[in-house]
C-alpha cells in the first residue's frame, strides 16, 4: 500500500479489525520509509445490480430506496425505524446474495410486501395500493378481502 506522506509503495499492518457494521477491514498501517501510520479500508468490490421498471427502464439499486418506500408506507403507524431497516438489510442481503446482474422491481416489490404483511397490515395495504396502482375501489376491496382471508385462515390453524 502506497503511503499517502510520502509515496513509498511499502507499508506494514499493524493491526486489523472488522468495522462496526462488518463490511469491511480496517487496517493500521506503518510506512517502512517515514515511519508515519494511515487507516486502510478493505471491502469486497459489488458488482453493480440494475433493477428492471416496468417501463423497461434500467437504473442502479439502491437499498435506500426501498426503506424510504417502507417508512412512507408506514407514516403514522407504530413501526419502529430499526425493524424496518432490518427488514431493507434481509431483502438487500436476498438480492446481492441471489448473484443477478439484473432484477425486476415487481421482484423487488413483492418481497417487500410479503415482509410488511407480518409487521403492519396498515402499511402493507399502503404500499401493495402505491405498488400495484389499484385502479378502482373494487380493485382495493379484493386486495383488503384476500388479506382479511388469510388472517382468518391463520387463526383457524392456531
Amino acid at each position: 500500500m502506497k503511503c499517502p506522506y510520502c509515496g513509498y509503495p511499502d507499508s506494514r499492518v499493524i493491526d486489523s479489525r472488522p468495522t462496526d457494521d462488518n463490511t469491511a477491514i480496517r487496517r493500521r498501517r506503518e510506512c517502512l520509509k517515514c515511519g508515519k501510520r494511515f487507516t486502510t479500508y478493505e471491502k469486497v468490490e459489488q458488482l453493480p445490480i440494475l433493477v428492471i421498471k416496468k417501463d423497461n427502464r434500467r437504473e442502479l439499486y439502491d437499498k435506500e430506496k426501498i426503506l424510504r418506500g417502507m417508512i412512507k408506507a408506514c407514516e403514522k403507524r407504530p413501526v419502529p425505524i430499526k425493524v424496518l431497516e432490518e427488514i431493507t438489510d434481509e431483502i438487500d442481503r436476498k438480492i446481492v446474495n441471489s448473484m443477478v446482474r439484473e432484477i425486476t422491481s415487481a421482484e423487488i416489490g413483492e418481497m417487500v410486501m410479503e415482509k410488511l404483511k407480518s409487521v403492519d397490515e396498515v402499511a402493507y395495504v399502503r404500499f401493495a395500493s402505491v405498488y400495484r396502482q389499484f385502479k378502482d375501489i373494487n380493485t382495493f376491496m379484493d386486495e383488503l378481502k384476500k388479506l382479511l382471508k388469510e388472517n382468518e385462515e391463520k387463526k383457524q390453524k392456531e
